[in-house]
């Protein structure tokens, strides 16, 4: 019943997940950065700049090479006359343009390299802004498949961080770029990056509460904590339940096993002494009680002979006799294990300790109860402190002349609100830790 429980968790959590991605592409455009600025898909022209990259590095290695060599044979042989430089020059060009292919079709002189690498270098790092995202996004499906499959709360929190990341990018590009132009900076490179975020982004409407939570952003944060919370509610869950679930399957297996024994004891008895017999018969024992004085007193090696077969006799007597007493008590316990199941029906869930595993009903009263304290406590928390006139002035009462500052609503205020809220929960397992060793000690 527990797994189910974990199963149905796990499905939900999906759904918050296929959630989170609906909300994500409403205010992420990522058909702008699907393609590049020339219509080309972003992975092809990847792969095509990685590759002209590494041609024109490779020919120019091979012809700076080729070159020296001539430069070297001309002056060992006294044949540093111009036109046999130059031709055996065009010779190592046209022999090497045979083995690249170049993206113009012609085979570039050794000064238009330079050139050519910093095109390419240009349009790879354009490439590599574009192709972040899709890495990103694959890495955030994968990975939540992997939570799927695998319960670890890092496969969830590596999904939501590359989700973040791909809005925290372009802010950051952006920003940068923004910065530049007020020192009157512009780089051609970044005014020509494509800008995939939606303007609600940068609107929140703050003044409206209804508003204010049915703004993308905001159920994309409020999302993204359901899905984290569900996953580490998945992870607590089956922390708590998996080892009295591995014991109880283990001592499933063994109660199996006993009763099956049981059933066949009687064939296994017969089975052990028959053996017995046949390796009495191998080791030639007879099964002789005394003997005589004359047969005591007969030749050496035959009394030897006599003595080992007791010996032998006797091992084997007492083997048999134990696997016999073990076959006798298998057969009485499962018996009684037999009965006790017949007279009392939750004599198994007791032996195999399933009665020690978390009920499925506690579970799902828990999981509501946490999950809706937590979220309900972050969604209200965050409103209040995302509207700081309202907490400045009813809860520290500060003048108007403070309350009604433009300095207030800046991100350094929202801050400094926030940082009796970060520190509240460190605080308090803190001091728990304290009185648990106080009171260990």
């Amino acid at each position: 019943m527990t797994r189910y429980y974990i199963l149905i968790l796990k499905i939900v959590n999906a759904l918050i997940f296929v959630w989170i991605l609906t909300i994500f592409f409403s205010i992420f455009h990522f058909d702008e950065v699907v393609t590049t600025s020339s219509g080309e898909l972003v992975l092809t022209a990847f792969f095509t700049s990685l590759k002209n990259i590494f041609t024109y590095l490779i020919f120019t290695a091979a012809y700076g090479v080729a070159i020296l060599s001539v430069l070297i044979s001309s002056f060992i042989f006294l044949a540093a006359q111009p036109q046999m430089i130059m031709l055996l020059e065009h010779f190592f060009r046209g022999l090497l343009s045979l083995w690249f292919t170049f993206p113009n079709g012609t085979t570039p002189n050794f000064s238009q390299i330079p050139d050519l690498l910093g095109q390419e270098f240009a349009i790879f790092n354009e490439n590599i802004y574009l192709i972040a995202f899709q890495i990103l996004i694959i890495i955030s499906i994968i990975y939540a498949i992997k939570a799927f499959l695998k319960t670890n709360p890092k496969n969830d929190l590596i999904v939501v961080g590359s989700i973040v990341l791909m809005l925290v990018i372009p802010l950051m590009v952006f920003g940068f770029k923004d910065m530049l132009d007020l020192f009157n900076i512009s780089i051609q490179y970044l005014e020509d990056l494509p800008y995939p975020l939606d303007i609600s982004l940068e609107e929140i409407p703050i003044d409206d509460i209804f508003q204010f939570f049915a703004s993308p952003v905001i159920l994309l944060a409020i999302a993204s904590y359901i899905y984290l919370e569900m996953a580490f509610q998945i992870n607590y869950t089956y922390t708590v339940t998996q080892p009295s679930l591995e014991r109880s399957h283990r001592l499933e297996a063994q109660l199996t096993i006993l009763q099956s024994e049981s059933h066949y004891i009687t064939a296994n008895v017969d089975k052990i002494k028959e053996e017995a017999k046949k390796r009495r018969e191998e080791l030639k024992i007879e099964d002789k009680k005394t003997m005589g004085i004359s047969g005591f007193f007969a030749k050496t090696g035959e009394r030897f002979s006599y003595v080992k077969e007791m010996i032998e006799k006797k091992k084997l007597e007492e083997e048999e006799k134990k696997l016999i007493t073990a076959a006798s008590k298998t057969r009485r316990l499962g018996r009684y294990m037999h009965r006790l199941f017949q007279e009392d029906f939750e004599a198994r869930d007791t032996l195999t300790a399933k009665s020690s595993a978390p009920k499925p009903q506690s579970l799902v009263v828990s999981t509501i109860i946490n999950f809706v304290f937590r979220v309900g406590l972050l969604v209200i928390i965050s409103f209040i402190i995302i509207h700081p006139k309202w907490f400045m002035e009813y809860i520290f009462q500060l003048p108007p002349a403070i309350v009604e500052s433009v300095v207030m609503y800046s991100p350094e205020i929202i801050i400094i609100l926030l940082i009796p809220l970060i520190l509240t929960f460190p605080v308090i397992s803190k001091v728990i830790s304290f009185i648990k060793h106080r009171n260990l000690i």
